[in-house]
């Protein structure tokens, strides 16, 4: 066994240096052909001295085959299908945790409704910490709470509260600021206009048109929020 896996180490070697000028062998590169060389010498190399054990166990030795193999179609089915296990993986955190933006094919981000109805959307601002936003096609801008403006660092004067911006539950007076970046997952606009409520008027943010706009599209399928970047 040992001198069979010595062999094959020479036959490769041979077949190397023949094809110096690095053209495919049999349909597998120069690279291919050594790591395939290598491992089968390997595996002949690790086995020399067991057969005759194997012989001696026949039972033990097909129950060891079978393991084996049993593990190599599970490693092989697991590479072959690894983008929808990620798709499954990354599907099941956006039901546990509403508003994670799931990425999808072509960046297509997908947020997932939340028991109350309402989508809940995380978006990191001016490259900050993430914070929840409601998804609200009735508010003609994005919305910060005056807590949320309190903890980005962001504090208008009581004279700039002068605009009134439509949102699904009536209507709010803000002051209009305009914020670095708005991120949803792969999806970053810059420069957006926005609106910070007075204190005590909004509980929550709202994620409006003057983000939504930017968006080549957007749809509410079902139970799932999609949207779809540039």
């Amino acid at each position: 066994m040992m001198w069979a896996g010595l062999a094959i180490l020479g036959i490769g070697l041979v077949v190397l240096i023949a094809n110096h000028d690095g053209g495919p062998v049999m349909g597998l590169d120069s690279d291919q052909v050594a790591g395939l060389v290598s491992a089968t010498a390997l595996l002949l190399l690790l086995t020399a001295g067991r057969w005759r054990q194997a012989l001696a166990m026949p039972g033990k030795t097909v129950s060891s085959i079978l393991i084996w193999l049993a593990i190599g179609a599970v490693i092989v089915i697991g590479y072959t299908y690894r983008n929808d296990a990620q798709q499954v993986g990354a599907n099941v955190v956006g039901a546990l945790r509403p508003g994670t933006a799931v990425l999808g094919p072509g960046d297509e981000v997908t947020i997932t409704r939340r028991s109350d109805g309402d989508f809940s959307v995380l978006a990191a601002v001016n490259g900050g910490a993430e914070e929840r936003f409601v998804f609200d096609t009735g508010a003609s801008s994005v919305v910060l709470t005056a807590a949320t403006a309190e903890r980005l660092g962001i504090r208008p004067p009581e004279s700039a509260f002068t605009q009134r911006v439509s949102t699904a539950n009536g209507t709010a007076l803000t002051a209009p600021i305009r914020l670095d970046s708005i991120t949803v997952g792969p999806i970053t606009e810059r420069n957006v206009n926005a609106m910070v409520s007075r204190p005590g008027a909004l509980t929550t943010n709202l994620l409006g048109q003057s983000f939504l706009d930017r968006l080549p599209s957007y749809e509410v399928r079902g139970d799932r929020l999609i949207l779809r970047s540039r």
